[in-house]
């Protein structure tokens, strides 16, 4: 039995306001994306991929057309209702780790969680968990500045994954690492979405990195061909 698709592009476009200049970012998009997908988003500087990772994310929003996530049209949020949803359904994933440098890893993992009612215990478990499953249950009093480049992408992960998100966006989150720790990283994913279930979306230059992905959209000039 077919399973209703997580995401729903329709005809999505974005154009952006440059002087007086339109820059059409993405042109009439569409796509389906099924539940557990690694969907791998490839294409030249200025193909519109990151314009679309961040479309479906509810990062920014498009000039027309839809973006549908379990059956939520996230361009129609408010914005305070885009960071209620956000907070709820996605966990991101950036190259730059975006680790606060005076907190520990559980302290960074456990940021998205104040936003919600959890109490203390609970949110303490689930950061404890969200450290296990990427294999730093051992680091969780580090700050990042005694943690690899390799270990505070996982700690990056780990903090997307806290709040048992239905998507993961990642935009190039292998781009600093050294090769050992990238393909770590790309495991890790992989495994999110192979046994755990989660839909992820990663945006990347590498071919070698797209190789971990179920499937990859090629895009050039706002178009996907591929």
């Amino acid at each position: 039995m077919a399973l209703d698709p997580i995401v729903q592009v329709h005809d999505l476009s974005k154009v952006y306001r440059q002087g007086d200049i339109d820059v059409t970012a993405l042109n009439h998009v569409s796509v389906d994306i099924q539940p557990g997908e690694f969907v791998v988003l490839m294409g030249p500087s200025g193909s519109g991929k990151s314009t679309l990772l961040h479309l479906v994310a509810g990062i920014d929003r498009p000039t027309s057309g839809d973006v549908l996530v379990q059956g939520i049209n996230v361009a129609n949020l408010s914005e305070s209702e885009l960071a209620v949803w956000r907070n709820q359904y996605v966990g991101f994933v950036f190259q730059s780790f975006n680790l606060i440098p005076v907190l520990t890893a559980a302290e960074n993992v456990e940021l998205p969680l104040l936003l919600t009612r959890l109490d203390r215990a609970a949110r303490r478990e689930q950061v404890r968990a969200a450290l296990e499953l990427v294999g730093l249950g051992d680091r969780s009093h580090h700050r990042p500045d005694q943690l690899s480049g390799g270990q505070q992408q996982r700690v990056a992960i780990a903090r997307a994954l806290v709040t048992d998100p239905v998507l993961i966006v990642a935009d190039e989150p292998t781009g600093n690492l050294d090769a050992k720790s990238a393909t770590d990283v790309l495991e890790i994913l992989r495994a999110l979405s192979s046994r755990s279930g989660k839909t992820v979306i990663m945006v990347t230059h590498d071919p070698k990195a797209a190789g971990y992905g179920t499937r990859s959209l090629h895009l050039e000039k706002g178009e996907i061909v591929a």
